[in-house]
């Protein structure tokens, strides 16, 4: 009898563990199984990625490959984006179709009235001369659009916008917050380009002429678009592509930045071809209305939501707020708004690091 029970107890561990090993290879099958199916759909995704990021590159439409050379060449440290994907040909086949046409002219100072507007004729017109009551001589407007947002600076006064420059010109350049407090600034934002060699530059040396009390402060051979960038004795803006500090001189500019392009000379904006030429990124841009009213534009860029604004942007934005002339300032990390010492946008680097960097120049409201 006991003979039998353990027989059968034997054969019941036998047929329990042929049950457990298949199970267990069952197991191992499902684990396989899925694995396989993870991988597939890797594979899967990687090829669609692959082929996607094909088309974009060098399918037949242009807007994504206009947008990244642009982009890429107008950022200086990260140009390589385009050059690992595009002949040096191409390269400046897109930039010679995306580009601005500026108008063949200067300023005409005559064209400013600093007579007072009573009567608005739209909404723009409403919130420039609509003064905020807690400052006499200045007003930030919020502005926002597709892909960008930041601040209008509407400047009363003009006569009160002067040129900062970092102490140690020719050098290293310094933050705009310390160059705002050094001149005790209501507020200031960055002003012309800086030459850059190799892109890893500190700042100190501006492009163009530089004038500040009606002194040449630093000159600087400058070819590229747009020109000096000004203000006469009576504060009115004085856009030429004349950079010679004699000739700046001569026609009575008291301050003034190089750079460019010019976005509106006496009324007529510049044309854009494609894009531009200038991507999109963060910028700084100052324009004058026939009233004499300064506006000062800080839009910020470099995220995910808000890439930054392009030439056009610009245009659209100091032609609503009936600027007659405008120009570029220097952008990307540079862009730069500080207020009563503080700095109130967002600048972001080429890294995405949300900081801004030295610059040589700036422009500023006195006290």
């Amino acid at each position: 009898m006991l003979k039998e029970e353990t027989k059968e107890i034997f054969e019941y561990q036998q047929k329990e563990e042929v049950q457990y090993d298949a199970e267990k290879e069952e197991k191992n099958k499902h684990k396989l199984s899925l694995w396989k199916r993870i991988i597939i759909v890797l594979l899967i995704l990687f090829i669609l990625g692959l082929s996607t990021m094909g088309f974009l590159l060098y399918g037949p439409y242009s807007g994504f490959r206009d947008w990244l050379i642009t982009t890429a060449m107008t950022t200086l440290s990260h140009q390589y984006f385009a050059t690992w994907f595009y002949s040096d040909e191409t390269i400046q086949d897109v930039l010679a179709n995306n580009r601005i046409v500026e108008p063949d002219q200067d300023t005409n100072a005559n064209l400013i009235n600093f007579e007072q507007k009573l009567t608005y004729e739209n909404e723009y017109e409403e919130q420039v001369l609509t003064k905020d009551p807690e400052h006499e001589d200045y007003k930030i407007i919020d502005i926002e659009g597709p892909g960008y947002y930041g601040y209008l600076v509407a400047i009363y006064n003009p006569k009160k916008l002067n040129i900062c420059y970092t102490e140690r010109l020719g050098v290293a350049g310094q933050f705009l917050v310390t160059m705002a407090k050094d001149n005790n600034a209501q507020l200031a934002i960055n002003g012309g380009g800086f030459y850059d060699p190799n892109y890893s530059s500190a700042g100190g040396i501006p492009q163009g002429t530089v004038i500040h009390n009606g002194e040449v402060v630093y000159e600087r051979r400058y070819t590229r678009t747009g020109g000096l960038i000004g203000f006469d004795k009576d504060g009115k803006l004085i856009l030429t592509s004349n950079t010679s500090s004699k000739a700046a001189l001569d026609m009575g500019i008291q301050e003034a930045v190089t750079f460019g392009p010019f976005l509106i000379v006496n009324g007529e904006s510049s044309a854009v071809l494609g894009n531009g030429g200038w991507g999109t990124a963060p910028r700084t841009a100052i324009g004058q209305r026939e009233d004499g009213i300064v506006l000062l534009l800080v839009l910020n860029g470099r995220t995910i939501k808000y890439p930054g604004a392009d030439m056009d942007d610009l245009i659209e934005i100091m032609e609503n707020y009936g600027a007659i002339n405008a120009a570029n300032l220097d952008g990307g990390t540079s862009t730069a708004l500080v207020v009563d010492g503080e700095l109130i946008n967002d600048p972001v680097d080429g890294d995405g690091r949300h900081q801004t960097r030295q610059i040589a120049t700036g422009i500023y409201l006195a006290q």
